[in-house]
């Protein structure tokens, strides 16, 4: 539907075309500067007002003539290839450089890791790119523990930043957080955003220093006396591992720490409300009982015991059965 300032354009035009060489003030007395000047204005966007060509009598004060249709469309397209060859230019001369640091560069940066199982980065604005970039290369899995951050609103937006970048190249993300430091709505916000993106996230009651692990071939461990957050401008040095042993070394200290932490309450689904059975099958699980046990104690089959297993183990977060019963227990379900 045609608007009023088109209607304006349309007819101002018209008078340009009919009487070339009078202002349009001139050709419309009964309109305002205002109105004059949005209409002027929706011409020249539009490439139906051109600068005049010198000795030609101008349309209005400004210097600008009305043009044809013909000339405005030849005039766009032409604008158009003018910045199409500058992107391509641009692009060109970016591919160059990729090239000159692919084959310049990176054997050097290769060469020099290879020969460095550990790096010492100093510097949180050196700290913060090193965990982009690590963001950035992440295609598998990115694990951390946070007993500490900056709860800066731009140091959460940064990690949220780098976690989703993470998440979208496909890679798993798995945090443990204290479980104090979900009583901060900062933090709060921050978890459940990740939660929804996809991420997996567990709480537990310390942790002894923060860490980060990707892609079992990069670690980052605070150096020593760096600070417990690993996040800038908490830690100012950090620790950077590439020996494949040493890495998986740190995994493993991860999965400890991960097999104990548990799904904190405040990221369950709300008004999740258990069924007596349930409790009683986490309470048993808890105890260590097996299906065949639980199930002639509450007179089940053990297919349906087996199926109540999976989906609390699921629920709650769990990677096995006993530890869905601690995690309901610390969750105050059982």
């Amino acid at each position: 539907m045609e608007s009023p300032a088109d209607r304006d354009a349309t007819r101002l035009y018209a008078l340009l075309l009919a009487e070339p060489g009078r202002p349009p003030a001139a050709l419309l007395p009964d309109w305002d500067e205002r109105r004059i000047a949005a209409a002027t204005a929706e011409l020249l966007a539009l490439g139906l007002l051109q600068p005049a060509a010198a000795g030609r009598a101008p349309d209005r004060a400004g210097g600008e003539a009305a043009v044809s249709v013909d000339t405005a469309v030849r005039q766009l397209l032409l604008d158009a290839d003018r910045q199409v060859a500058e992107l391509v230019g641009a692009l060109h001369r970016a591919r160059d450089t990729v090239d000159r640091l692919h084959t310049g560069y990176l054997p050097v940066q290769e060469r020099h890791r290879a020969g460095t199982a550990l790096e010492v980065v100093r510097g949180a604005e050196r700290i913060a790119a090193l965990l982009e970039d690590a963001a950035r290369g992440a295609r598998t899995e990115a694990l951390s523990l946070r007993p500490g951050q900056d709860l800066s609103g731009p140091a959460l937006a940064g990690k949220l930043a780098r976690e989703r970048l993470a998440l979208a190249h496909g890679a798993a993300l798995r945090t443990i957080h204290p479980v104090a430091a979900l009583r901060r709505p900062a933090v709060l916000g921050h978890v459940r955003e990740l939660t929804a993106a996809g991420a997996r996230i567990r709480v537990a009651h310390s942790l002894p220093l923060w860490l980060i692990v990707v892609d079992a071939r990069l670690a980052i461990l605070p150096a020593p006396g760096a600070g417990p957050g690993g996040d800038a401008p908490v830690a100012e040095e950090a620790v950077v591992v590439r020996e494949p042993a040493l890495v998986a070394l740190v995994a493993e200290l991860f999965e400890y720490f991960w097999s104990a932490a548990w799904a904190p309450a405040e990221l369950l689904p709300e008004g999740e409300v258990m069924t007596d059975r349930q409790i009683e099958v986490l309470r048993l699980l808890a105890a260590g009982r097996t299906d065949a046990a639980i199930a002639r104690k509450l007179e089940l089959s053990e297919r349906t015991v087996r199926r109540l297993v999976a989906e609390l183990t699921a629920g709650l977060g769990a990677e096995s059965r006993f530890q869905a019963g601690v995690h309901a227990a610390r969750l105050g379900r059982v």
